[in-house]
């Protein structure tokens, strides 16, 4: 079930032209692999006491921020092909990490982003404070959150058993996660702003 979502939500972020494009375009190549040989290498600093109930940095914030949402698809899913390898995960276990830890948190980004710019005011403090800090703790917490729903309607586990071993760790995961997404996407957009896709100077700068 997780597969067929999982390639349903990813189908539904192709399109032609974004990949001509990044296909056409070398420094945007290097951006996707870039974003997804640091997200693998970030996931791979991880802790926890279920078996497929990690708990990670995600960093997925700030990725759907600077790539948008077709190329953000397309790096996180690179990431958790290579983590999926370099961890030897079964297909089922795959499936659900490509969910739960890549394409759902990059699509709650993207949708979160989408929510700001269109209410409220477009301004610098707002982009980094918002749509970077705040939105990533929480896109960090409904991972979790979603997470354990799924594996509890699974049935593999409890809700005593989650909640004591899983759920109580996204109130732990907020700020880690908020901080280090927002501080990449303060030093991208202070020295580097050209590289950030959601970043526009007319809305945030120019007034």
């Amino acid at each position: 079930m997780t597969l067929i979502i999982s390639l349903i939500a990813f189908a539904c972020s192709l399109d032609k032209s974004a990949y001509h494009s990044l296909l056409s375009t070398p420094a945007r190549q290097t951006g996707v692999l870039s974003c997804a040989v640091i997200l693998c290498l970030l996931w791979q600093i991880k802790a926890g006491i279920l078996p497929q109930l990690n708990i990670h940095i995600l960093g997925i914030t700030a990725v759907s921020l600077t790539l948008g949402l077709r190329m953000g698809t397309l790096s996180v899913t690179l990431a958790a092909l290579l983590h999926g390898v370099f961890n030897t995960l079964s297909l089922y276990e795959f499936a659900n990490f490509w969910l739960f830890s890549a394409l759902l948190p990059c699509y709650l980004s993207y949708f979160l982003f989408l929510l700001c710019y269109t209410y409220l005011p477009r301004h610098f403090f707002v982009y980094i404070f918002v749509c970077a800090f705040i939105f990533a703790g929480t896109v960090g917490c409904l991972k979790i959150l979603s997470s354990a729903m799924f594996f509890y309607f699974e049935g593999l586990y409890t809700w005593p058993q989650l909640a004591d071993n899983y759920l109580h760790f996204s109130i732990i995961m907020w700020f880690p996660e908020a901080m280090l997404n927002g501080m990449a996407m303060t030093l991208l957009i202070t020295y580097k702003p050209h590289w950030v896709k959601t970043f526009y100077d007319k809305d945030y700068l120019d007034k």
